[in-house]
């Protein structure tokens, strides 16, 4: 996780000031599984894909699309466009701090500005839980991130039956 937070890379570029026309959909989609596709076919290179995810925006309208200054291209987003793959928790209790590491090496604590949340997920009825990772775009978190986030659930300290985390001055409850 330090590699990636260390990593010197031009992270996200300034999409939301970035106005420019509208192009049209020109195939791409990212998978519920985090795979990015272009015209069907995976995008194979992670170079390729951390350029495109750089500069990828959803908008009031609820679509995500490609941004650059010159165009703006749909992307079809079956679930969310990111994957939080790699958890780093620091401190306890309500000074725990909970990091999250993306499938394409966006490094967010989770606080204020990066929410995590937790959607019904059907058919089974369970938890979802998602964390915002900048505008309005968000990372799924992985089954294995979700099982160390259960392992650092405890009841909230107003006595109720709810539980959640604590992460970056605040409580998560799981509902």
């Amino acid at each position: 996780m330090r590699a990636a937070a260390e990593g010197g890379g031009q992270g996200a570029r300034p999409v939301d000031k970035w106005n420019p026309p509208y192009c049209g959909d020109i195939g791409m989609k990212i998978r519920r599984d985090g795979t990015w596709l272009y015209q069907g076919g995976p995008i194979g290179r992670i170079a390729l894909v951390k350029l495109f995810a750089s500069i990828l925006r959803k908008d009031d309208d609820g679509r995500t699309y490609l941004v650059t200054p010159a165009e703006k291209v749909d992307v079809e987003v079956e679930d969310a466009p990111f994957l939080a793959v790699e958890m780093a928790v620091a401190g306890e209790g309500a000074k725990r701090t909970i990091t999250l590491r993306t499938n394409v090496d966006d490094v967010v604590t989770v606080d204020a500005e990066h929410p995590l949340r937790f959607a019904p997920s059907e058919p089974d009825g369970g938890l979802k839980p998602y964390v915002r990772v900048r505008g309005r775009l968000e990372a799924l978190c992985t089954r294995a991130v979700y099982a160390e986030l259960v392992e650092l659930a405890e009841a909230h300290d107003d006595g109720g039956d709810e539980v959640g985390v604590w992460s970056g001055g605040k409580w998560w409850g799981m509902w």
